[in-house]
């Protein structure tokens, strides 16, 4: 029978284990749990903080993205209105140019034409001038002075303008 006393139960000491149990759970739970639990929240919440901090700056950065693209719109439909009317404003000049180059060129070509009725007016005068001039020489040889110098001249203008209307009669 020795060997019954090995197997016996002994319930002072299953009470003192007992004891010792849960005097060691109070003590894990009042001085070591609650402290853990009181850093693992704390750690947990500085977590959420960071997330919210990098949501906020995500959200931020995605605003000012938003607002470059926005901008850079902008700036783009700014540039081509200003390259627009630069180009508006140079046709308008080059237009304002081509108009008083042919402005200017059409008045030089009437002064042209004006000089040249003036040039051939003047010739056909020193022409018939002259004309007069040797006729009346050659007349004053031939009639030896019988007729004036004014009234050979007055004759030789009226046969020069005789000849003159009947060439413009046939011109036309």
């Amino acid at each position: 029978m020795q060997s019954l006393k090995v197997i016996s139960v002994n319930i002072w000491a299953i009470l003192a284990s007992l004891a010792n149990l849960l005097l060691l759970t109070w003590i894990v739970k009042k001085f070591l749990f609650k402290p853990v639990k009181k850093i693992v929240d704390a750690r947990r919440a500085a977590i959420d903080a960071d997330y919210e901090q990098a949501a906020a700056a995500r959200a931020d950065a995605e605003e000012n993205r938003l607002n470059y693209e926005a901008a850079m719109a902008a700036a783009e439909q700014t540039s081509g209105q200003i390259i627009a009317d630069a180009t508006r404003i140079a046709e308008h000049r080059s237009n304002e140019i081509v108009a008083e180059a042919r402005e200017k060129a059409t008045e030089l070509r009437r002064q042209a034409e004006a000089d040249a009725v003036l040039e051939r007016k003047k010739a056909e005068d020193d022409m018939k001038r002259e004309i007069a001039d040797v006729s009346t020489q050659l007349t004053e040889k031939l009639l030896q002075r019988e007729i004036n110098e004014e009234d050979h001249r007055a004759l030789i203008d009226s046969f020069l303008q005789e000849m003159d209307s009947q060439a413009g009669d046939s011109d036309r």
